[in-house]
């Protein structure tokens, strides 16, 4: 199965900054849009934003104004720029891209990120 590569989960400060990527590899020729998720351990998984191959952008309204969401020119790799992070952003994040049709069918295999002092 296809699987979406992540990189660059860790552990920061509260405050901090992270930047996830998010690979698609070059078998998947169309991507419609691609998001990322969250979910935090006891808790249900989390839509954090998403981004579309026109480069709309929407958000959850407890990263507003911290997360930016981005694609490369190609349209096949999304980042996740997380900046002042906060403890309760800790959870396994999550890349998933819809490529055929207007579901997520494919997806990365998470990548941790833990705020803590």
């Amino acid at each position: 199965q296809v699987q979406l590569v992540e990189s660059g989960g860790g552990l920061v400060q509260p405050g901090g900054s992270l930047r996830l990527s998010c690979a698609a590899p070059g078998s998947i020729f169309s991507i419609n849009f691609m998001g990322w998720y969250r979910q935090a351990p006891g808790k249900e998984r989390e839509l954090v934003a998403t981004v579309t191959s026109g480069g709309s952008t929407n958000y959850a309204d407890s990263v507003k104004g911290r997360f930016t969401i981005s694609t490369n020119d190609a349209k096949n790799t999304v980042y996740l720029q997380m900046n002042s992070l906060k403890p309760e952003d800790t959870a396994v994040y999550y890349c998933a891209a819809a490529t055929n049709g207007l579901e997520y069918d494919t997806w990365g295999q998470g990548t941790q990120v833990a705020v803590s002092s």
